[in-house]
């Protein structure tokens, strides 16, 4: 399947879950909590605080990758990138920042390998909050001990 038949297909628009493609377009589905939602919303509420003048924060972030499309959780979109990718679905590139909160369903490798396919696919930085809101963030260089674009960014997400 491509993406345009993704979001065409009634079926899968109700779905209870997160939907992306491999890289051969099959289908992978990931099954969210509530703590999964509550998470995606407070992280989006600290970026748009703190880089409210400079971009935009979005959920469920479709992302071509070389393995498929993938849905970040919550991305961070500059003006820049906006301005070029607007209404492009998936975006062909990603943006600055990529969270993934990780489910009890992801394995390490699901992770590791996202955050990898996200960076190769121009996000500058990944970040990972696991379901009691630790924070984890990468860069090309691999882990780091905090966001270099937002210093200030909890490790600990709370509410």
């Amino acid at each position: 399947m491509t993406w345009q038949e993704v979001l065409e297909r009634k079926e899968l628009q109700d779905l209870p879950f997160k939907i992306e493609l491999n890289e051969k377009g099959k289908v992978e589905m990931s099954p969210a909590t509530n703590m999964h939602g509550l998470l995606q919303s407070e992280i989006s509420s600290l970026l748009r605080g703190f880089l409210k003048s400079e971009g935009m924060v979005a959920t469920e972030c479709s992302v071509q990758t070389s393995q498929g499309v993938k849905v970040a959780d919550v991305a961070w979109i500059s003006k820049d990138f906006f301005q070029v990718y607007a209404r492009v679905t998936p975006f062909p590139t990603s943006p600055e920042i990529c969270v993934e909160i990780i489910s009890p369903s992801n394995t390490t490798k699901e992770i590791l390998e996202k955050i990898g396919l996200y960076i190769v696919a121009g996000a500058k930085e990944v970040w990972t909050c696991n379901l009691e809101g630790e924070m984890r963030f990468y860069d090309a260089e691999g882990a780091v001990l905090q966001s270099s674009r937002v210093p200030e960014f909890p490790k600990i997400v709370t509410w």
